[in-house]
């Protein structure tokens, strides 16, 4: 009996163990497999996607253009004397042949009436009048009542309005984007938008900038104060139906030779696909090749450093 009862201690000690192993071992198994889950699930990428537009895109360049007046004309002195009297103020419209200055001169301030009194006949005042040789606004005096000034020099400048203008400096490369008579659209400061033509094209280049002036005409009803730099936007090309994709989804090598998108072939896995670049339109980019369907979707965050054939998981779309 006693052998009996040892046999049967040693036989269940025994598969205690083997028992014991067995849990140990799948404990293991299931631990194992939960690290490959892990490791699957990290290796994934957190991408949003985009799809394929359809609309209408516009290359433009913006570049300055400054007010200003072409014509000016000069009010000057007609004699060395004296200046009595002012009737210009700056910025007050005046019309041609109207009186601006009066101007005694230097011998009628000298002598004074005495010349008069001992004859009669003689009539000497010595005072001149400085009409505007043109019409337009005063934009600059530069003498006062009581200045002595002579022959020939400049008392005042007038602005011609019709000559109003807003100059655009272009770089030179670029004027083949610009011709005689093309609209231009101009946006001053606060966000007024006017409508501009290109009038004609300076003669010479600035020897620096390499740039050329381009004269752009404007409404002359229109109150504009000179030197006021507008936003003047010239238009490169434009087409009305063409696929387009977010700067952001577009990827490309280092010497910017080869661009590529990164497309979802399936809810998990993005592949590389070469696309062919046109014309740009603020953030949006114009894909000449290949064509893709309004259902592809086209990673636009995350996809920077994605090899092809990658693992992803899209977060938002």
């Amino acid at each position: 009996m006693k052998s009996l009862i040892t046999r049967y201690s040693r036989f269940t000690r025994h598969y205690f163990v083997i028992g014991l192993a067995l849990l140990l071992f799948s404990c293991q198994s299931k631990d194992k497999a939960g690290d490959d889950d892990d490791t699957k699930v990290a290796s994934q990428t957190a991408v949003t996607v985009t799809a394929v537009d359809s609309s209408a895109l516009t290359d433009y360049i913006d570049l300055n253009a400054t007010s200003t007046t072409l014509q000016k004309n000069y009010v000057k002195s007609n004699a060395n004397g004296y200046i009595q009297e002012v009737n210009a103020q700056l910025g007050h419209d005046v019309k041609k042949d109207e009186v601006l200055f009066t101007i005694k001169t230097k011998e009628a301030q000298t002598i004074g009436n005495s010349i008069n009194v001992l004859d009669t006949t003689f009539k000497f005042s010595g005072i001149n009048k400085i009409r505007a040789s043109a019409p337009g606004y005063i934009s600059q005096i530069s003498h006062q009542a009581g200045d002595y000034v002579q022959d020939g020099e400049a008392l005042a400048t007038i602005s011609d309005r019709s000559s109003f203008v807003f100059l655009m400096q272009l770089p030179y490369e670029l004027k083949q984007y610009v011709k005689a008579g093309q609209n231009v659209d101009l946006t001053l400061p606060g966000g007024t938008k006017i409508t501009g033509s290109v009038s004609s094209f300076m003669p010479s280049v600035d020897t620096v900038a390499q740039t050329q002036g381009v004269v752009i005409k404007i409404n002359a009803g229109q109150q504009i104060p000179e030197n006021l730099v507008a936003r003047a936007r010239i238009v490169k090309a434009s087409k009305s139906n063409t696929q387009s994709l977010p700067k952001s989804a577009i990827l490309a090598n280092e010497t910017q030779t080869e661009f590529w998108v990164m497309k979802l072939i399936n809810n998990t896995t993005a592949v590389k696909v070469p696309i062919k670049e046109g014309i740009q339109s603020g953030d949006r980019v114009e894909i000449l090749s290949p064509k893709f369907s309004g259902k592809d979707k086209i990673i636009v965050t995350g996809n920077y450093g994605l090899a092809d054939t990658a693992k992803v998981k899209i977060i938002a779309q």
